[in-house]
């Protein structure tokens, strides 16, 4: 019975071919511009470690000034200082730890062909790549070895691998990062998180690093960070001696645990860390301290803006509007329509039946305007790729879950449009009807 509902709408839907190009036209622009804002949110509130939420986690300490707090709500900086990190890490109190911060050098391959180029880089601990569960293709992490000794190794990415080495397993060779030699330990497997979450100071939506090094090696060499440096004083001595003893904060530190029970431990250790430091004359400001698992940072940080949000609202809104719009082309469709309804009921149909056929005619304009919805959301998020350049590119991309969601919404919009003009439609006397014609 269903097919031949489909059957009498695609006969009902050709006999006016501009009445339902507008209606399908009128939601699909709709459905494309609430599913590209919908899209785009999705994959910035996005929370790619929600699996071990309760097991890493981002320690914040207060070393502000006790004249103001470091923003207008209160909160704890978002970064610490070096000598708080290297504190952190030497105590020992969290199964992993990492501090990093990311900064940049010169790479100067080996082959003629290649010339210098610049590239990215994360300063980190070894415990980085279980913590966030980098996938390696060759290789592994260093060592603690390497990371006591301040040795020159690196992890390379995919990418750069596959630029200097042709993709082939480079365990073991040498390559030059500004003016020192690295050897290569591991090769990082294509690993995309969006948003990066280990570093949302510096840039919430690029992709990760190029390479990795030892946090020990790059203080030992006094690599400059390329991200955020924020001071409430200047520092007591000039130069790296200063950037490290100072109270500028300036890198991110994360800690994982095998277990959520010593997250409540670890807090413990991080008020007493800042009593014993308070005693020799820090962190003038009352006890503030926090302990982030991976969804409160994301907040914290504002990873979504009020303004992402309110753009889907307005996305939405539009979305309305064009639904309304379809009501009123659907409500003149079927009422003009009304000879055809009486001759069905005098033959017998209920209006039960011809609420069926008339509302699977509007379903069949939602699925038409899903496809051509979609087609658009393809087109405004290439849109925005061309506009924003690469760095835009994964809060651009469209799933399978998302084109589900698109065809559902499309088509539940467009029954819910046809509600009313089909319930009037059902109200016509077939007698009346009859007797006019």
């Amino acid at each position: 019975m269903f097919a031949y509902y489909l059957r009498l709408a695609a006969t009902s839907l050709r006999r006016t071919p501009v009445l339902t190009a507008l209606m399908v036209l009128a939601i699909a622009v709709g459905i494309g511009a609430s599913m590209t804002a919908l899209t785009v949110l999705r994959s910035m509130g996005n929370n790619p470690y929600a699996y071990k939420n309760d097991l890493i986690y981002v320690p914040q300490l207060d070393n502000w000034s006790a004249q103001s707090a470091y923003d207008d709500d209160g909160n704890p900086p978002n970064q610490v200082t070096y000598r708080d990190a290297r504190a952190l890490v030497d105590a020992k109190k969290a199964d992993l730890q990492a501090a990093m911060y990311s900064a940049g050098l010169t790479v100067r391959p080996s082959s003629e062909e290649l010339r210098p180029f610049q590239t990215s880089i994360r300063v980190t601990g070894k415990d980085f790549f279980e913590m966030f569960d980098v996938p390696m293709r060759f290789g592994a992490a260093w060592t603690d070895e390497d990371d006591q000794r301040k040795a020159r190794v690196t992890v390379l990415s995919s990418e750069l691998n596959e630029k200097l080495f042709g993709g082939a397993n480079s365990v073991g060779e040498q390559v030059q990062l500004g003016d020192e030699q690295y050897r290569v330990v591991g090769v990082a497997d294509d690993w995309l998180i969006t948003p990066r979450v280990y570093d949302v100071i510096t840039d919430s939506f690029s992709e990760p690093e190029s390479a990795f090094i030892p946090w020990a090696t790059a203080i030992d060499l006094e690599l400059p960070n390329w991200g955020r440096n924020n001071c409430y004083k200047s520092n007591d001595q000039p130069g790296w001696a200063g950037r490290l003893g100072g109270e500028c904060i300036w890198m991110q530190f994360w800690v994982g645990f095998d277990s959520a029970s010593k997250a409540g431990s670890y807090r413990e250790f991080l008020d007493d860390y800042v009593r014993e430091q308070k005693r020799l004359g820090r962190f003038e400001r009352p006890l503030n301290n926090r302990l982030s698992n991976v969804a409160e940072w994301l907040d914290r940080n504002n990873v979504v803006s009020d303004d992402s949000r309110i753009q889907v609202w307005i996305a939405f809104g539009f979305l309305a509007v064009c639904i309304i719009n379809t009501v009123g082309l659907l409500l003149a469709k079927f009422l003009g329509r009304s000879g055809e309804i009486g001759v069905r009921r005098a033959l017998g149909a209920s209006r039960r039946q011809i609420f069926t056929q008339f509302l699977s005619e509007a379903g069949a304009v939602g699925a038409a305007g899903g496809v051509l919805g979609l087609v658009l959301t393809h087109l405004m998020l290439a849109g925005m790729r061309a506009l924003q350049g690469d760095s835009f590119d994964r809060l651009t991309q469209v799933d399978g879950q998302m084109i589900v969601v698109t065809l559902v919404v499309a088509i539940a919009a467009t029954l819910i449009a046809g509600l009313i003009p089909t319930w009037r439609a059902c109200q016509i006397a077939p007698a009346i009807q009859l007797k006019s014609q």
